[in-house]
């Protein structure tokens, strides 16, 4: 929901001349102001690009530089007469009442999410009993179900009759690979999922979420006895920061997860890499094992640390990876937990790519109109070219426009 909002980095700087004598403090993880003025146009970027690839040191001491005003007064509220600069401190003061009131809000916001979930929750566990054959939906439900996909059909419908499946000699327990299937056609989960993973994943019974007592959340996953790790659940906790944004939001901190107890030879986050070795003075050779990490889905339950504040190398990749990790917690609390059996039949792909489609349908680039105005402008001077000169055969000219 709206309420838990991950730290966001903060873009663009505030203008010279009003630029605060003390660092805003928005976030522990702040990004740095860049100089959004400066155009393109006003200078030659590839000869630019050139000199700072040939002299990184000279980009560090740019950096360097235009850090070391972040957070500097240009001495202009100071220039102010006491009486302005009064009203100043005092809208200030109405800044702060406005954002005590935006913190109350997304407080609120919260308690009306817990108060829903509350209300959620008798259906999750209706439908968790249903996924694993402990109960049967009623007749009233089946009906609304069979009403929705009958439409559904009706809005599809080609002339061709549904190939009917006849029920199998032996009883299908439940809905078989449920929550496989739906993470599987949720696309952000399912470029984690790895052909080995899948045979632990079809051991996944449920997949539910609870709020913490402090704001956060929890992601709890259960599993039936499987081959490959004793857990009978695996759960991973989203903390926030206990006092709010500069907006009244809740700021993501970190995530935690539960280590899992891998059985002998079945950790999926591992790989067994062999290697041959020559021995220089018996040149006899052995072959090595090595232990390498490998991509899992499981690897979701060891999420990345955030950066050393003095290790900048490392943190662009690190923050990179912890809004990715951050992202995917949201995506399986906000989307597949609440319709978790859309996304088992596809329906709920189909809406997100409606989404998608409307928002990128809404802009275009303006190169690619210039570029079709140019090449309409030359179709037509091809065409009033093929006009005027009457010895050259129509097909030709056609045939010239396609090279």
């Amino acid at each position: 929901m709206a309420s838990e909002i991950p730290n966001k980095k903060v873009a663009g700087a505030p203008t010279p001349q009003n630029t605060p004598s003390n660092n805003a403090p928005i976030s522990s993880r702040a990004q740095q102001p860049g100089v959004a003025s400066i155009k393109e146009e006003d200078f030659d970027r590839a000869a630019a690009a050139s000199i700072f690839a040939q002299n990184p040191a000279l980009v560090s001491m740019i950096q360097g530089k235009l850090g070391s005003l972040v957070g500097r007064s240009s001495g202009y509220i100071e220039s102010l007469p006491p009486s302005v600069r009064r009203r100043v401190a005092g809208l200030k003061g109405v800044q702060k009442e406005h954002s005590k009131l935006e913190a109350e809000f997304q407080e609120e916001v919260l308690q009306l999410e817990k108060k829903y979930f509350a209300k959620f929750t008798p259906l999750y566990e209706k439908r968790a009993k249903i996924v694993n054959g402990n109960a049967e939906p009623s007749e009233e439900e089946v009906k609304i179900g069979e009403a929705d996909e009958e439409e559904d059909e009706d809005k599809e419908k080609d002339g061709e009759e549904p190939e009917k499946v006849e029920e199998p000699a032996e009883p299908v327990k439940g809905i078989p690979e449920f929550w496989l299937s739906a993470m599987k056609n949720q696309i952000s989960l399912a470029e984690m999922i790895t052909d080995r993973d899948e045979q632990a994943l079809k051991s996944l019974t449920d997949i539910r979420m609870e709020y913490l007592d402090r704001p956060g959340f929890r992601l709890i996953f259960e599993f039936a006895d499987n081959e490959f790790f004793t857990n009978k659940t695996i759960t991973k906790t989203y903390f926030y920061q206990e006092e709010n944004g500069y907006g009244g939001d809740f700021i993501y901190d970190h995530a935690e997860g539960d280590k899992i107890d891998w059985k002998a030879g079945k950790d999926l986050t591992v790989k067994v890499e062999s290697k041959k070795q020559r021995n220089k003075n018996t040149k006899q050779t052995r072959i090595v094992k090595k232990t390498v990490p490998t991509e899992s889905f499981f690897n979701f339950f060891s999420p990345p640390k955030p950066p050393a504040e003095d290790d900048d190398e490392a943190e662009e990749d690190i923050e990179e990876r912890l809004e990715l990790d951050y992202q995917l917690g949201e995506d399986i609390k906000e989307k597949l937990i609440p319709r978790a059996i859309d996304w088992f039949t596809g329906e709920a792909l189909q809406f997100e790519q409606m989404e998608e489609e409307f928002d990128e349908g809404d802009f275009e680039d303006e190169d690619d109109e210039e570029d079709d105005d140019l090449s309409e402008d030359r179709d037509e001077d091809d065409e009033s070219d093929d006009e005027n000169d009457g010895s050259k055969p129509k097909q030709e000219a056609a045939e010239c426009k396609q090279s």
